[in-house]
C-alpha cells in the first residue's frame, strides 16, 4: 500500500463568477471583456473622492436566478459591507461585498461520480461582492501595469463546503458550476478569459483522523483542469510534508501551470484583517417573493432536471442524456424537436448524428444551424412513417435540405424522388422478378442458407432504386421465398 493511501484530502472550492451585466456593479460602467486597457472607468470606479455607488439591481435577479437553481434560501434583506486590506488594482482599496448577509444561505451542486452513483456538494453561502482590476507583470521587464477595466465587474462567490474529496470530484462540481451559470445565462464561465475563477482550500489528513489538517488555498488556476492539476500536486505535497515531520502553515500558495507545481503567496489573513464594517454609503436592498416567484417564472429548463426527465420519462441512456444536456443551446433545440415529434429516441439520435457532425464539421454553433427544429422532426416522422430510408434520410435528403433550407423535408423528398413505396402491388413484382433471375440463390435458400435474404434484400433495393420500402419487402420476400 502507498503511503498516500493512509491519508484523505478535504477539499472546499471557493468559485467566483462575473456576472454578465451591461454595466458594473456600483457604477454606469460598461461591463465589457476585451476593451482598450482602462476604458470602461469613471470617477466611481476610479474611487475619486466625493463618489457615491449605486446598486446594479440586474445583479439581484441573476443572484435569485442562481438560488432558485442550487434550492438556497434567498435572504430577503441584503446589506453591504466594506472588506479592507490592500488592493494595488481597486483604487478606493476596500472592496464592496456582503459579509453577514450573503443573499443565498446554503443550497447544493449535484455532481456524477465515475462509478456512476451521484454526489451532493452542500454549499456554504453564495455573496454578491465586487471584482478588482487586473495586475499585468509580463509586458514591461521594469514595471507591473494595471488595467481598472474590471474593477468593480459584479460578482457571485460561491462557497462549497469542504465536502469534495478529490481532484476528480473538484473537476466534475466546477463542470456543472459552469454548466449551472451557462444555462442561466448569467455567466459565460469563460476560465481562460477570467469570468470564472476559483481558488481551492485543500487538507489532507489521516483516514482514520478525527480533526481536520491545516488549510491551504490555492489561486492562479485558469482552466477546470488546471484546478485539478494544483489540486492533486497540493495534496502530495501536504502528505509528504507530514510524512517528514514537517509542519503545515495556513497560507495563499500560488498555481505554476508551466510546471505543475504550488508556490507560496503569502500566510492566510484572519476574517479580522479585513476589517470589515457596514458600507455607509449603500442602503440595504430588500427582495420580496413576488420578485423572487418573478425570476422564477422567467426560470429556463435546468440541466439535472431534463437529464432526469430524458433517462427517467423519455428512457434514454445516461450518455444520450448527457451529451444532449451537456450546453443549454443543444437541450432547447432537442426540445423544440420533441415538442412536435415524441420519437424521442430517433430524435436524439439525430440531434447527436447528423446535427451535431455538420456543426463539428463547420465549427458552428447549434444557434447557426440553418435548419429549424421543424424540418428534423420532419425527417424523424418521415423515417418513422416509412415514407424514405434512414439511409437516403442522410445521405441525401439532410444535405439537401442543408442547400434548401427554405422547402419541406416532404418536398425535397419528392423532387429527389426518394419517398419509398410501401404497397404490397408495387413491391410484389419487383421482389418476383429479383427470385426469378436467381434461381440458385432460392434454391440454396431453401436449402437452408438463410443468410442470402440479405443478398435478396440487396437486389431488390437496387432494383427499386432504394425506394421499397425494407419492413414491407422483407415480409413480401420471406412470403413468396417460403411459398
Amino acid at each position: 500500500m502507498s503511503v498516500y493511501d493512509k491519508y484523505k484530502a478535504t477539499i472546499g472550492l471557493e468559485v467566483h463568477i462575473q456576472l454578465r451585466t451591461n454595466s458594473k456593479a456600483y457604477s454606469s460602467d460598461i461591463n465589457e471583456f476585451g476593451s482598450l486597457p482602462n476604458t470602461n472607468v469613471s470617477p466611481v470606479s476610479l474611487g475619486h473622492p466625493g463618489t457615491l455607488p449605486k446598486v446594479n439591481a440586474k445583479t439581484y435577479e441573476y443572484a435569485v436566478k442562481l438560488g432558485l437553481a442550487v434550492n438556497g434560501e434567498i435572504r430577503e434583506r441584503n446589506e453591504y459591507a466594506r472588506k479592507n486590506y490592500f488592493y494595488a488594482d481597486l483604487p478606493k482599496g476596500y472592496q464592496i461585498t456582503q459579509d453577514t448577509t450573503p443573499i443565498i444561505n446554503g443550497g447544493r451542486i449535484q455532481i456524477k461520480l465515475e462509478d456512476g452513483k451521484r454526489k451532493d456538494i452542500n454549499l456554504t453561502r453564495t455573496h454578491l461582492e465586487e471584482d478588482s482590476g487586473k495586475s499585468i507583470h509580463n509586458q514591461d521587464p521594469y514595471h507591473s501595469l494595471i488595467d481598472l477595466n474590471r474593477a468593480g465587474v459584479p460578482l457571485l462567490e460561491i462557497v462549497s463546503e469542504p465536502e469534495i474529496d478529490s481532484s476528480d470530484e473538484a473537476y466534475a462540481y466546477l463542470t456543472e458550476v459552469r454548466k449551472l451559470v451557462r444555462y442561466l445565462e448569467i455567466c459565460d464561465g469563460n476560465m481562460e478569459e477570467g469570468s470564472m475563477r476559483c481558488d481551492a482550500n485543500v487538507s489532507v489528513m489521516l483516514k482514520d483522523a478525527t480533526e481536520f489538517g491545516t488549510k491551504v488555498e490555492v489561486k492562479n488556476m485558469n482552466s477546470i483542469r488546471n484546478v485539478q492539476r494544483a489540486i492533486e500536486f497540493e495534496i502530495k505535497r501536504q502528505i509528504d510534508m507530514v510524512e517528514a515531520g514537517e509542519t503545515i502553515y495556513s497560507e495563499t500558495r500560488g498555481y505554476d501551470a508551466v510546471n505543475d507545481r504550488t508556490l507560496s503567496q503569502r500566510t492566510k489573513e484572519a476574517a479580522n484583517d479585513y476589517r470589515f464594517f457596514p458600507e455607509p454609503d449603500l442602503l440595504p436592498v430588500m427582495i420580496t417573493q413576488d420578485f423572487v416567484n418573478e425570476v422564477k417564472e422567467s426560470m429556463p429548463p435546468l440541466p439535472n432536471e431534463l437529464f432526469d426527465k430524458y433517462t427517467k420519462e423519455f428512457g434514454l441512456s445516461e450518455y444520450d442524456a448527457g451529451v444532449l444536456t451537456d450546453t443549454k443551446e443543444v437541450a432547447l433545440f432537442y426540445e423544440d424537436i420533441i415538442a412536435v415529434n415524441k420519437n424521442f429516441k430517433a430524435c436524439a439520435n439525430w440531434v447527436m448524428g447528423p446535427v451535431k457532425s455538420f456543426l463539428n464539421e463547420n465549427a458552428l454553433t447549434i444557434d447557426r444551424f440553418p435548419l429549424t427544429t421543424k424540418h428534423i422532426a420532419d425527417l424523424v416522422q418521415m423515417i418513422g412513417d416509412n415514407k424514405i430510408s434512414n439511409s437516403a434520410a442522410t445521405q441525401r435528403l439532410f444535405p439537401a435540405l442543408l442547400e434548401q433550407a427554405d422547402k419541406t423535408a416532404e418536398e425535397l423528398a419528392q423532387e429527389l424522388n426518394l419517398l419509398q413505396d410501401s404497397s404490397e402491388d408495387t413491391l410484389e413484382p419487383i421482389i418476383q422478378e429479383v427470385l426469378d433471375n436467381h434461381p440458385d440463390e432460392v434454391a440454396r435458400y431453401k436449402g437452408g442458407e438463410k443468410k442470402l435474404t440479405g443478398f435478396f434484400m440487396g437486389k431488390i433495393m437496387k432494383a427499386s432504386k432504394g425506394k421499397a420500402d425494407p419492413k414491407n419487402t422483407n415480409i413480401i420476400l420471406q412470403k413468396l421465398l417460403n411459398a
